[in-house]
């Protein structure tokens, strides 16, 4: 064998360079392809999950058909297998990707098959989803998350006849406009460059905005289910809605009027405001001037708090209950206040009168200032004096304190019969002397011993012959 080889050392050295350089290529070919699986012990396992389509037309595995995230690539299709009336798609993902957390598969995560050419070249466009949980080595995206691709013959099959015959006609217009009209489109595309570039800027803002709007479409979707597990208050919703326009509709009029007054309103308000200007000014300056008070409130609270703490049983225990119990009448009192309020204006013109009444009684035009001098001495005044004193000095109360003095007079003595009148009765001797003979020519003639009968009748009765005649009260100068 090593004699050979030193014979053929040559030829041995060139098929030796010719298989290394085979390998070389080989390895070379096998790490550029797209359906390379991986090697053992050299790279990682991938990181694999599943997905169900309810249509995976045109998924071929080991075809480098390749699985997508926002464009880029991050693994591809392995697998196909019809299982309970779906097909379920095997994706191998980059596991440097996974374990840098760069990609992030999450139970919400959706999944969208895509030609890559008009030779259905597939791929699946992944969404990783924001809010749900990790989905773990193996786990699957449910159908309700993907969505399969759509044939031309499965589009253009849900058109009637009339709507495919004006589809075609457009394609066929679009034909005859486009044709030979490339440089024109050309043109026209190099002119909307602006247009892609500000496109270009929406798109990236609304790439940068995934999260939120990711979290808008879920609040949303929380939003609908909540109004569809209120469906009844919403119906009662309507429905007042309903009968508070019908009121509205009802008082068209009315809000009519309101609308018509309302530029005589706002003129008014305006008028108003304009006034009010002045008094604003004045009113900055009166608060400016309470602003020490009411800096001094929280100082003057904790001075008061000690009596309101004190006050407050009272309150609470004696005035509460009083006022309870007097509500009733104060109720009743109200009718009563009110008509006195109406009989306040002539009750007061009553007192009014009354008081003139009563000083009338008590006024007393000459005063002390009347009194002679011989009545104001200690011994009193009498005679004509006196006369003139009362003349003097006689208000209307006087004679109400001698009316009453009389009266007491008259009723002071009684007995068992009855109270006993007083009386004053005043004469004249010429009077008296007078009286007698009247009454003694009236008793007729009478015999002589009749006279002397009568004249002892006289003197017996009357007592009268020795007190007019002789030394009796008659007598001028008579002082007992």
């Amino acid at each position: 064998m090593t004699r050979a080889i030193r014979k053929h050392l040559g030829d041995f050295i060139a098929l030796a360079a010719l298989f290394a350089i085979s390998i070389a290529v080989t390895a070379y070919i096998v790490s550029q392809q797209e359906s390379r699986p991986y090697f053992p012990f050299i790279e990682k396992p991938p990181y694999r999950i599943k997905a169900q389509f309810s249509d995976a037309q045109a998924v071929v595995p080991g075809q480098g058909q390749t699985v997508r995230v926002a464009g880029v690539e991050v693994g591809k299709i392995s697998g196909v297998e019809p299982k309970n009336g779906v097909a379920v798609v095997t994706m191998d993902l980059n596991r440097d990707m996974i374990d840098n957390h760069e990609l992030q598969v999450r139970s919400d995560a959706t999944a969208q098959m895509r030609p890559r050419t008009g030779l259905k070249d597939m791929f699946i466009e992944l969404d990783p989803g924001t809010s749900g949980h990790i989905l773990k080595q193996g786990g699957t995206i449910p159908v309700q998350n993907t969505e399969p691709d759509v044939n031309p013959d499965e589009f253009l099959s849900s058109l009637d006849a009339d709507t495919r015959s004006y589809l075609q006609l457009l394609i066929n217009g679009l034909g005859e406009g486009f044709k030979n009209r490339g440089n024109d489109l050309n043109a026209t595309f190099k002119a909307l460059g602006p247009t892609q570039e500000d496109l270009k800027r929406i798109a990236s803002a609304i790439a940068a905005r995934h999260t939120q709007l990711a979290r808008l479409v879920h609040n949303y979707g929380d939003l609908t289910n909540t109004l569809a597990n209120t469906d009844g208050d919403i119906q009662r919703l309507v429905n007042s809605s309903n009968d508070v326009l019908s009121a509205f509709a009802q008082e068209n009029q009315n809000i009519s009027s309101a609308v018509a007054k309302l530029p005589s309103t706002l003129a008014a308000t305006r008028t108003t405001l304009a006034k009010v200007g002045p008094y604003s000014d004045l009113l900055r300056t009166s608060l400016e001037s309470l602003r020490p008070a009411f800096r001094q409130l929280d100082v003057t609270n904790h001075q008061v708090l000690p009596f309101v703490t004190e006050a407050f049983p009272i309150i609470r225990d004696q005035i509460r209950p009083f006022v309870q119990v007097a509500r009733p009448y104060v109720q009743d009192l109200r009718p009563a206040a009110h008509g006195l309020r109406v009989a306040t204006p002539d009750l007061v013109q009553v007192l009014y009168e009354l008081n003139r009444f009563f000083n009338m009684l008590a006024f007393n035009p000459a005063g002390n200032h009347g009194v002679p001098s011989s009545c104001a001495s200690a011994g009193g005044c009498s005679g004509s004096d006196a006369a003139t004193a009362a003349q003097r000095q006689s208000p209307y109360l006087f004679w109400v304190g001698w009316v009453t003095h009389l009266s007491d007079s008259l009723f002071s003595t009684s007995d068992s019969r009855g109270p006993f009148r007083r009386a004053l009765f005043g004469v004249t001797c010429d009077t008296i002397k007078s009286q007698l003979n009247t009454n003694l020519g009236q008793a007729g003639p009478i015999g002589p011993g009749l006279q002397g009968a009568a004249a002892g009748v006289e003197q017996t009765l009357f007592g009268l012959s020795n007190a007019i005649t002789g030394a009796g009260i008659c007598t001028p100068g008579f002082n007992p």
